[in-house]
């Protein structure tokens, strides 16, 4: 891969659900993870890239997955990985798995991202709406799953007309085998896949 080159003022750094219920023990999904964040090292990798994006003055927004109590904003009959949320009782408003995780909390410039309650996070947002205000052509993912919210968020942006950027080290699976054929396959057909120290080293 030839040089990454990066203009700080139009790039975006989207975080994706670093939530507790995925990164942190005792979160709901964090056993179905955990393997694929270890082998990584997506957490810590993230928190140094996301400290060096703000210092370079790239904006960093944060895109939770949250639902009521109850689940009402989805279908009644969920299937496939949303019926896994819903079953599992993840990413409930309020409540610590659908936090944050501490070491990725949003600092002040920062922007939250409401309304999250699918896969694809331009789909129920206003992320199209802010990127665009600030001028954005850049958007740089990390986070969760690899083959599902990334991966639908990699082809919405693709699809938009943005340059999507993927972190190969900074996202997860729930299996080693989804992860690495998503990476292999998938990533280089809508995004220019890339680690976090390429990243680092295009905003040095």
């Amino acid at each position: 891969m030839s040089e990454l080159v990066l203009d700080p003022k139009t790039t975006a750094l989207v975080l994706i659900e670093y939530q507790n219920d995925f990164t942190s023990e005792g979160g709901v999904l964090n056993g179905a993870v955990s393997e694929v964040m270890g082998s990584t090292g997506m957490l810590p990798k993230t928190v140094a890239l996301a400290e060096a994006a703000r210092a370079a003055g790239v904006t960093v927004m944060h895109a939770p997955i949250t639902f009521a109590e109850g689940y009402h904003e989805i279908s009644s009959h969920p299937y496939g990985i949303l019926k896994g949320v819903v079953d599992g009782k993840a990413f409930v408003k309020g409540s610590w798995g659908a936090a944050i995780v501490d070491d990725l909390a949003p600092r002040d410039g920062d922007i939250v991202i409401e309304g999250k309650r699918g896969l694809d996070t331009f789909a129920s947002t206003n992320l199209d709406f802010i990127l665009r205000s600030k001028g954005i052509k850049t958007i740089v993912l990390g986070g969760f799953l690899t083959n599902c919210c990334v991966e639908s968020t990699m082809r919405t942006g693709y699809e938009n007309g943005y340059r999507v950027i993927t972190l190969t080290d900074c996202v997860a699976a729930t299996s080693q085998e989804e992860h690495d054929n998503a990476l292999r396959f998938d990533f280089p057909m809508f995004s220019v896949p890339v680690t976090a120290d390429d990243v680092l080293a295009a905003l040095s």
